[in-house]
């Protein structure tokens, strides 16, 4: 049977980007313009043509400011899964708080989508070895599947010798079942090609023939993208050069890649994954 890949969406807007001084405080939010509905949309719009369900890791505060945009995707058939409420580190907050963030954003998914909300995906993949408890929590809230884990080096977080393929975690809660970001090993150096800036900096010969690699080793590979991504002309936050290249090269690229993917690759949500037993 072929190997099915996930393509899955971090529902944020424009200024989430995370860790700098620039990021506007969750209290003035409301006051910016938002463009996630209008991004989102264009998304679900080329995922209809290929007949293609995906995983939609819906931050809890788009949920409660334009809760249209959970109904309008469980409604085409996507997955509705949690990205936390307020787009914090996990290793930033306290256990109580991280347990608190994760529980109200489940209940909030699940009363507008009307599906039950069994993923999470930690802002920044922030999911570290200094957040023990993390697992835990989950399993205690309801969830049954994570997908924080980077298993590289990154800017936020990443554990460089975390298991690449998916595993069950257990804990006194139930059991989390672990699917980690895709990454490749080229000359023992483990680099991701799949999702964010990798994706709109690779070249889409060299990401596809990394995804291969992948399926190869008998490993799903996990796309991740956000609605910012596909919109070129959407507004800049201040930061440095650096940080700018990495979020906004290559915003051009973004759609033309996913709608190639789409077209090209198997590509399938966590929840119909889950379903075959991987």
């Amino acid at each position: 049977m072929k190997i099915k890949n996930v393509l899955s969406v971090d529902v944020e807007d424009w200024f989430h980007i995370l860790e700098l001084e620039s990021t506007p405080d969750i209290g003035k939010w409301d006051g910016l313009e938002s463009r996630v509905e209008k991004n989102f949309f264009n998304m679900l719009d080329e995922f209809d043509k290929t007949g293609t369900t995906v995983t939609c890791f819906i931050l809890g505060w788009v949920a409660e400011k334009h809760p249209q945009i959970i109904r309008e995707a469980a409604k085409r058939g996507h997955e509705i899964a949690s990205h936390g409420f307020a787009h914090q580190l996990v290793y930033t907050l306290k256990r109580e708080e991280f347990a608190a963030d994760i529980t109200k954003t489940k209940k909030m998914l699940e009363d507008i989508s009307g599906q039950e909300i069994c993923g999470y995906r930690a802002p920044g993949f922030s999911i570290t070895k200094d957040t023990p408890w993390a697992m835990e929590e989950l399993a205690k809230a309801g969830y049954k599947y994570d997908s924080s884990i980077f298993p590289a080096a990154r800017g936020h977080g990443g554990i460089n010798d975390a298991n690449m393929f998916p595993y069950d975690i257990n804990t006194e809660y139930g059991i989390i079942r672990e699917y980690p970001i895709s990454v490749a090993e080229i000359f023992g150096k483990r680099i991701c090609f799949f999702g964010g800036g990798y994706l709109r900096l690779f070249p889409y010969g060299l990401i596809n023939k990394m995804s291969k690699k992948v399926n190869s080793e008998n490993r799903s590979v996990v796309y991740y993208v956000h609605p910012r991504e596909i919109d070129p002309g959407h507004p800049r936050l201040q930061m440095g050069a650096v940080r700018k290249f990495k979020s906004y090269v290559n915003l051009k690229t973004t759609m033309p890649k996913i709608i190639r993917l789409l077209k090209e690759q198997n590509l399938t949500s966590f929840s119909e994954l889950r379903k075959t037993g991987y």
